[in-house]
C-alpha cells in the first residue's frame, strides 16, 4: 500500500508537470532573410541579383516610380548585365490583378517590387503565385508592409477584401533612403503613423492572449521590437520629418525614422500582433471620404481611438495625439476632410471595425457602440486639441 500511495503521489507529481508544459504555448518570429538601408541602397541591387542566383527577375512598378526612379533602376540592372522584365502596376491590389501579372512575370526567378504599399503587396502575391523568390524595394516609407509577408487585398471599390499570406517573408528588403526622402513628405509622415501603433497593439494582443501573423503568441522579442518602434520615433520622428520637408534628403534622424517605420514596424506588428487600431481600417476604408486618406494616417488616427478605448490616463491620450498633429497626422474627422459625421456613418465604420479578425485583441473589450463611443471622444480630443 505504501509503495501504491508513493507511485500515485509520484504519478501525481508528473502529471502536473505534463499539464503545465502543455500550456507552454509555441512561439513564432519572423525576419525577412535580408535588410539592407542606406543612401544610394539601389545600387546594391545587381549585386544582390547575382548573390541569389536571379538572372531573370520581373519588376511590378506603377507608372509614377517609373518615371521617378525608373532610370536609376535600370542603371543598377544594367550594372549587373541583368535586363528585367517591367509589369505594369495598375494601381489596386486586387486578386484579379495579381493573377494577371503573375501570367505575365512567367518564368522570373525573381519578383522585384518596386514601390508603395500596394505596389509591395501586389509584388508579393506574383511571388507567391510563381513560387519565386521576392525582393522588396520600397519608393516610399509610407507603411510597414515591406518586411511582412502578409498581403492585403482590396477591391475595386478600395475597400479591404482579406488578407493572404506568403509561406516566408521576403527574401531582400532593399530600402534606399535617398529615394525615400525625394517622396513627399505626407508618405514620409504617414509611415511613423503607421508605426506608432505597434507598442500598443504587440501589448493588447499579449494581454488578451491573442495570437501573432504566425498563428502563434509574440515573443517578448517582438514586443520589445515594437516598444523600440515608438520610442525612435519620439526621439527622431520630427526631426526626420522637418529633414525631408525642408532638403528631401537623408540624414541621421531620417535614416533611424526610416528603420523604425519600416523594419522596426514590421516586425512588430507581425510577430506582436494587431489590436483596434488596424481594426479600425476595415471601418476606416469602406468609408467614401476616409478610403482616400493613407493607411498610416487612418491607424495614427485609429491609435488615438484605442488609446482612448483602453482607458489610458487623459493626459497620456492628449501627449499621443499632440505628437502626432506635430507629425502632420489627422487628429480628427475634419483632418481626413468628413466634417460633420453622422451616427449611421459611424455605426457602420463600427460594425464592420468589429468584424475584423483581431477586434478580440483589447482589454476592456469592445463592441460597436463602445467603438463608436471611442470614436466620437477622439474626434473631440482632437478638435479641443491645442
Amino acid at each position: 500500500m505504501a509503495n501504491w500511495s508513493a507511485w500515485m503521489v509520484a504519478g501525481g507529481i508528473f502529471i502536473g508537470v505534463i499539464e503545465r508544459i502543455s500550456k507552454m504555448a509555441i512561439k513564432t518570429i519572423g525576419f525577412p532573410g535580408r535588410y539592407v538601408q542606406g543612401p544610394g541602397a539601389i545600387r546594391e541591387l545587381g549585386g544582390l541579383l547575382k548573390e541569389f542566383g536571379s538572372s531573370s527577375p520581373a519588376i511590378v512598378m506603377d507608372d509614377i516610380v517609373r518615371q521617378a526612379a525608373g532610370q536609376q533602376l535600370q542603371e543598377a540592372l544594367g550594372s549587373a548585365g541583368i535586363t528585367g522584365r517591367h509589369l505594369r502596376f495598375a494601381g489596386e491590389c486586387t486578386k484579379a490583378a495579381i493573377d494577371g501579372l503573375a501570367a505575365e512575370a512567367a518564368g522570373a526567378d525573381m519578383v522585384i517590387g518596386f514601390g508603395g504599399g500596394k505596389t509591395i503587396d501586389t509584388a508579393k502575391g506574383v511571388a507567391k503565385a510563381l513560387g519565386c523568390r521576392l525582393m522588396i524595394l520600397p519608393s516610399i516609407a509610407s507603411n510597414d508592409s515591406p518586411t511582412s509577408r502578409l498581403i492585403v487585398l482590396y477591391n475595386e471599390q478600395h475597400m479591404v477584401a482579406g488578407v493572404e499570406v506568403m509561406v516566408r517573408n521576403p527574401d531582400v528588403v532593399l530600402v534606399d533612403t535617398d529615394i525615400i526622402a525625394r517622396a513627399p513628405v505626407r508618405f514620409f509622415a504617414a509611415g511613423l503613423g503607421d508605426a506608432l501603433s505597434k507598442k500598443f497593439e504587440a501589448q493588447q494582443c499579449h494581454i488578451a492572449g491573442g495570437k501573432n501573423f504566425f498563428g502563434t503568441p509574440s515573443l517578448a522579442t517582438a514586443r520589445l521590437l515594437a516598444d523600440r518602434c515608438y520610442e525612435t520615433i519620439l526621439e527622431f520622428g520630427r526631426q526626420a520629418v522637418e529633414q525631408v520637408r525642408a532638403h528631401a534628403a537623408p540624414n541621421e534622424a531620417v535614416e533611424r525614422a526610416v528603420e523604425a517605420s519600416v523594419l522596426l514596424s514590421g516586425l512588430g506588428f507581425e510577430s506582436g500582433g494587431l489590436s483596434l487600431s488596424h481594426a479600425l481600417t476595415r471601418g476606416f476604408t469602406a468609408h467614401p471620404v476616409l478610403s482616400t486618406f493613407l493607411h498610416g494616417e487612418l491607424v495614427a488616427f485609429g491609435t488615438i481611438v484605442q488609446l482612448i478605448a483602453e482607458n489610458r490616463p487623459e493626459e497620456e491620450v492628449r501627449s499621443h495625439a499632440l505628437f502626432c498633429h506635430s507629425l502632420g497626422l489627422p487628429v480628427r474627422f475634419a483632418d481626413m476632410r468628413v466634417f460633420d459625421i453622422s451616427q449611421a456613418e459611424l455605426i457602420d465604420i463600427a460594425e464592420k471595425t468589429c468584424a475584423a479578425p483581431y477586434i478580440g485583441h483589447l482589454t476592456p473589450s469592445a463592441d460597436v457602440a463602445r467603438v463608436v463611443d471611442c470614436l466620437r471622444r477622439a474626434d473631440r480630443r482632437g478638435r479641443n486639441l491645442s
